[in-house]
């Protein structure tokens, strides 16, 4: 089992929601974080409401030279990288395309922006951001854990093929990573897991129509949206527990998508 108390996590879209959960998990812990998010002023308020054991960095994860500098603070910083999680990520929902019910016409469609520049955030910027951080654990013989955050929706929801698309390839990458690693000889001291969460209590669904809500909450056994540090808290415990690689763990209160997502 590893600690979490002195390991050092990198956290990408740590100024808030997930990442920020995670962030104050992980100190609470006796752990360091280095925190990362292009919003510079989120940014300071989260590390001012984090206090001790944080170091922060604006990051652009769509930037290559960005994520390279990341990685680097992060050693220059703490010494050491034990936990990468990229958390940064934007959602653009929409239909390809939109059918008119009454023309039986195509009347809008998913622009080449709006599919790309989520592509570009929850694909490539996780890409980079462990690539990065992954150099450093190897380089200075750090032992710990890659944690992608993917998404129930990488089962495939309506309105989403942008954020689908990008989350399906993310939940795909423990086991070409671990595979990768354990042609090397090394999967056993750096481990690659994603966490796939459903309805996220976010204020974004929090502040949603109550209708539309209710609809949603109706699909979750539990009966209610997941906590951040619910996420946070099975975050901690695949990064303890050494068995635990290769592998996508979902975390939606027992979710049922119906045929239409």
């Amino acid at each position: 089992m590893l600690e979490i108390k002195d390991s050092v996590a990198v956290i990408t879209g740590g100024a808030s929601g997930i990442g920020y959960s995670l962030a104050e998990y992980w100190i609470n812990r006796g752990g360091k974080a280095v925190l990362a998010d292009v919003n510079p002023e989120s940014l300071n308020m989260a590390a001012q409401k984090l206090k001790t054991r944080v170091a922060t960095l604006q990051c652009d994860v769509r930037n290559e030279q960005d994520c390279t500098k990341l990685a680097a603070f992060a050693m220059d910083t703490f010494g050491a990288v034990n936990m990468v999680a990229p958390c940064a990520g934007i959602i653009k929902d929409g239909l390809m395309i939109d059918i008119d019910t009454e023309t039986g016409k195509v009347n809008n469609k998913m622009s080449f922006e709006q599919f790309t520049s989520v592509i570009n955030i929850n694909l490539t910027g996780v890409f980079l951001t462990i690539r990065e951080c992954m150099e450093q654990m190897v380089n200075h013989n750090c032992q710990g854990l890659i944690c992608l955050i993917s998404s129930t929706g990488s089962l495939g929801t309506a309105g989403q093929i942008n954020y689908s698309a990008a989350k399906a390839a993310v939940s795909v990458m423990p086991r070409v990573i671990t595979a990768e690693l354990f042609r090397r000889k090394m999967a056993h001291k750096i481990r690659c897991v994603a966490i796939a969460p459903g309805y996220v209590k976010t204020p974004i669904l929090e502040g949603m129509n109550k209708t539309a809500l209710d609809y949603i909450l109706k699909k979750v056994p539990i009966g209610r949206l997941i906590d951040p540090e619910e996420i946070a808290s099975l975050a901690g415990e695949l990064f303890c527990n050494q068995a635990l690689t290769g592998d996508v763990f979902f975390i939606h209160g027992g979710l049922r998508l119906d045929s239409k997502g």
